[in-house]
């Protein structure tokens, strides 16, 4: 089959190339993949290849069910979250990682889904009742700060949100989110900080936070290193919880919160926002863009289509 194939280059960071189909376990459903998306942290990763072959979020058609009963039928369209291999032609996925699409939800809206949907939707779990809350979110600009925004506002939060994106920032103001361009001029203080950045940035979201509130610390898009300091919290909330946070660090599989994005999707609850859709043949150069920030919203892959 075709696959994209990391080359360590960093002009052009995949090839399509050719590979063996994979041979999936008992618990996988084989699926052959119509659409994938491309997130950034992906990109860096890239940079560095490490072992086995990259996709993670993906969608497309069931053509060999599971071995072992579980999971959707052969015929049956799916979003998946892979541990990888999915920017090929086929991809093998637990069954747990796969949830079915109903007729309205299209396969390139759902291959947007799963990596930044399940973080934006296990972010706002975390952060516990919301209704009511000033949230404050940094680094919004990409597709988990969009996801959140629409989730947390859905929930009843009062969200304010950093991002230097103005398309970014109109899209989440639309959801209802108070969009400022700079940190400086966010107004606190705020129940919950949601944290992205890293950098300088951690120390002076810190400072914006309530008494006792607490901080999530999910990201470092900036690359830099937080440094925090026991004498900043007396700047700020004097008292506090500093937790990091990673998607993956749930009891639950992805398979039931994959379903409920889905629910959300097709309910016109959540609004998946497609800011570069191409043939998987432009990948290498996706990848660039999305690495520059040339992209507003989560880039889609399609095969065959």
């Amino acid at each position: 089959m075709k696959a994209l194939l990391p080359t360590g280059r960093p002009d052009g960071l995949v090839v399509l190339g050719d590979t063996e189909e994979p041979r999936p376990a008992p618990d996988e459903a084989l699926v052959k993949v119509e659409a994938f998306s491309v997130n950034r942290g992906e990109v860096f990763r890239l940079h560095t290849p490490q072992p086995g072959r990259p996709g993670k979020d993906i969608a497309g058609l069931v053509v060999q069910a599971a071995a072992d009963g579980s999971g959707p039928r052969a015929g049956q369209r799916v979003v998946g979250h892979p541990a990888g291999g999915g920017w090929a032609e086929y991809a093998a996925v637990r069954t747990d990682a796969l949830a079915v699409l109903p007729d309205g939800v299209s396969s390139i809206r759902a291959a947007a889904l799963p990596l930044a949907g399940l973080t934006a939707l296990r972010l706002l779990r975390t952060t516990g009742c919301v209704s009511g809350h000033p949230l404050l979110l940094t680094g919004a600009s990409g597709g988990v700060g969009h996801y959140f925004t629409e989730l947390a506002i859905g929930a009843g939060a009062e969200v304010t949100a950093v991002t230097a994106t103005p398309e970014r920032g109109k899209r989440l103001a639309e959801f209802g989110a108070t969009v400022v361009h700079d940190l400086a001029d966010a107004r606190g203080p705020f129940h919950t900080v949601l944290e992205s950045v890293g950098g300088a940035t951690t120390a002076r979201a810190l400072a914006l936070l309530r008494p006792r509130g607490t901080l999530i610390w999910f990201g470092q898009a900036s690359r830099e290193p937080a440094e925090l300091s026991f004498f900043g919290f007396f700047q700020g909330p004097r008292s506090g919880t500093v937790r990091h946070f990673h998607y993956e660090h749930f009891d639950e599989a992805f398979g039931p919160d994959l379903a409920a994005l889905v629910r959300l999707v097709a309910n016109d609850r959540l609004h998946p926002e497609i800011g570069r859709l191409a043939g998987w043949q432009d990948t290498a150069a996706t990848l660039n863009d999305l690495r520059d920030r040339r992209i507003t919203g989560n880039a889609v892959l399609t095969i065959g289509q």
